[in-house]
């Protein structure tokens, strides 16, 4: 008798817990088994982005089959890739928007933006070693942004590491006029 009451009072709180559970799922507004949520959860982990701020699913996915390919000026294929390549695939394939070629140019295209301006996909522009924008990424959130860099190949990188606080010059966002202008159909 006492097993039959035992083994019903732990359906009944594991019954409990599982609705309960469900419950709290639902209120969250994100289901456990909604891919775009188990995608966000993933590249906010292997990125180093919170989740509330991977809301672009289609760049994350993008950068992350990058990520590792090697640095090669002029390059523009996953044999070798410069920043400014990497950022340019990325505004076509991402976003439907074809942007120059190289990162001063670039610049010449965008709403010039201070670090804490940045949104996901954003440009952010470096004067390394120069007087002249010489690098370009893409803004992630959370202080990370996707870059070609010389030395590593394309990675992600945080812009208050030491190396890329000192050199940092200024974000962007691509004006509405050359996002019609350049709009690849």
């Amino acid at each position: 008798m006492i097993k039959k009451f035992l083994f019903s009072s732990l359906i009944a709180i594991c019954t409990l817990s599982a609705a309960f559970a469900q419950t709290k799922t639902k209120e969250s507004g994100k289901e456990l088994n909604d891919p775009d949520n188990l995608a966000s959860q993933y590249f906010s982990q292997v990125m180093g982005v919170a989740v509330d701020a991977t809301s672009n699913l289609k760049l994350y996915k993008f950068v992350y089959e990058w990520i590792g390919t090697p640095y090669s000026y002029g390059g523009s294929s996953k044999k070798g890739i410069d920043c400014s390549a990497f950022t340019k695939a990325i505004y076509d394939k991402v976003f439907n928007t074809t942007i120059r070629r190289n990162s001063r140019d670039i610049f010449s295209m965008v709403d010039p933006l201070a670090k804490d301006d940045l949104k996901e996909g954003d440009l952010v522009f470096f004067k390394i070693k120069s007087r002249s924008i010489s690098h370009i990424g893409i803004y992630l959130g959370d202080n990370r942004f996707a870059h070609a860099s010389s030395s590593r190949g394309v990675v992600i990188s945080n812009l208050n590491e030491p190396y890329y606080s000192r050199y940092f010059y200024k974000g962007g966002r691509i004006l509405e006029s050359f996002k019609k202008e350049f709009t690849v159909e």
